[in-house]
């Protein structure tokens, strides 16, 4: 069983045609996956700005992240779900497209640069203090999720003008 022959299947699922020809159902999964990406990338941009010493200069990072991660991470799952939901309305038609998989790949690295961040930078972050300066790896990693994020939306703007068909 090929990828291709998985994707056409789920292409063509009851609730997946339901989905896609719903009048109302699409533009609310669409417009949930929008707002929840303005809310995430807001707070992620704002807590980015911050860990480039862009921002918020006299919060501390820790203060800044235990406000923040909560919403970005809600937003982040509403996001994903109503990702998938839009995915699976057309799945073969996303496989093919160079700008959706430009996307996943950089929704990728984008996951492993927070991976990284929490896995190594983050338990520190209640020493950094209140400085703009912060260390190194802190404002490397809020330079690669900012430019991810922006990346990534710029990609999945352009899912829709795959001009590469």
């Amino acid at each position: 069983m090929t990828l291709t022959t998985v994707l056409q299947w789920i292409e063509d699922t009851a609730w997946s045609t339901a989905l896609r020809e719903s009048i109302w159902a699409y533009p609310v999964v669409e417009s949930s996956h929008v707002i929840t990406l303005f809310v995430f990338l807001g707070l992620t941009m704002a807590m980015d700005a911050r860990l480039l010493g862009f921002a918020l200069t006299r919060v501390p990072v820790g203060d800044v992240m235990r406000r923040t991660l909560p919403w970005i991470r809600g937003a982040f799952a509403v996001m994903v779900v109503s990702g998938v939901l839009l995915f699976a309305t057309t799945p073969v038609r996303f496989s093919e497209n160079v700008f959706f998989l430009l996307k996943f790949a950089f929704l990728f690295l984008a996951g492993v640069n927070v991976w990284v961040f929490h896995r190594r930078l983050y338990p520190t972050v209640d020493t950094w203090g209140r400085g703009d300066r912060l260390p190194r790896g802190a404002r490397i990693a809020g330079a690669v999720s900012l430019t991810m994020w922006i990346v990534i939306v710029a990609t999945g703007r352009l899912i829709a003008y795959n001009w590469f068909e």
